[in-house]
């Protein structure tokens, strides 16, 4: 009788990564899409970090940077990708489903952390696209709200359904059983969309700019002496966003010197 043929091996995962199975997956449009996936005990990294994630294409690993939507304290992994059909990596893992394995890199690393601000009142979260995921992991640490009296959440997009986590933002983060009572009245949810009617229209650089943002939530004008912003989405809206802060005195943090605002260049264009 002749042996069975053997099942191709599985190629090794990188010591770089650790190998995890994905668990569930959300296509929220065309353009982009959530999933999470399990979580080795051994990673540890701080809301508003990004790691290294991927999967293994042939015996090599193609790896973007992902920040973690998750936050720290989930058992999980959670994070939001766009679509590009022609990219080396979301054409292949807007495809992935649950039992796949994805490559999540064991050195998570960032500049969006609370640590480097200097202390400050108003906490501002400035995103677009899917530019939204680190503050999703931000805005359920409690950290954060013992260090900032408000946290305002700008989300910009062009079209409402792209809004991702819109409804668990507005309606289940509030009634959440632990940090519900925390954020209620803290947290301030300001999405805007470009292209279809919305209850706020316009660009995030638009609304900033023009101190609208401000006086639809009933704030002072932003300020380096109360405000501390926090940048994260596409080059264009982080330098024009850039520039307004700078053009009113605030100075990007680091993580050797903290300031009153800083910005997240590692952004999956691909």
């Amino acid at each position: 009788m002749d042996a069975l043929p053997l099942a191709p091996a599985k190629p090794a995962i990188p010591p770089a990564f650790f190998g995890e199975t994905v668990t569930w997956v959300h296509h929220w449009t065309d353009r982009q899409f959530s999933f999470r996936c399990t979580r080795d005990p051994a990673l540890r990294f701080v809301a508003g970090q990004f790691a290294m994630i991927g999967l293994m294409l042939g015996a090599k690993p193609l790896v973007r940077a992902y920040s973690m939507v998750s936050p720290p304290w989930d058992e999980e992994l959670e994070f939001l990708s766009i679509k590009v059909q022609d990219g080396p990596l979301t054409s292949r893992l807007q495809h992935i489903k649950v039992g796949d394995t994805v490559l999540i890199g064991k050195k998570p690393t960032g500049t969006l952390l609370t640590e480097n601000l200097l202390p400050g009142r108003t906490l501002w979260m400035v995103s677009t696209g899917t530019g939204l995921a680190p503050f999703m992991s931000l805005i359920r640490e409690p950290e954060v709200y013992e260090r900032f009296e408000r946290v305002v959440l700008m989300h910009g997009v062009r079209e409402v359904k792209e809004l991702a986590y819109h409804e668990y933002i507005q309606n289940d983060l509030p009634a959440h059983e632990f940090l519900g009572e925390m954020l209620r009245g803290k947290l301030l949810y300001y999405p805007s969309v470009t292209r279809e009617p919305f209850r706020t229209q316009g660009r995030v650089t638009t609304l900033l700019e023009s101190g609208q943002v401000c006086a639809d939530l009933g704030l002072p004008p932003l300020s380096p002496e109360q405000d501390r912003v926090m940048l994260c989405g596409s080059e264009a809206m982080n330098a024009d966003v850039k520039a307004i802060l700078e053009a009113r005195g605030f100075v990007e943090g680091s993580n050797s010197e903290p300031g009153t605002y800083v910005l997240e260049k590692a952004f999956v264009t691909k």
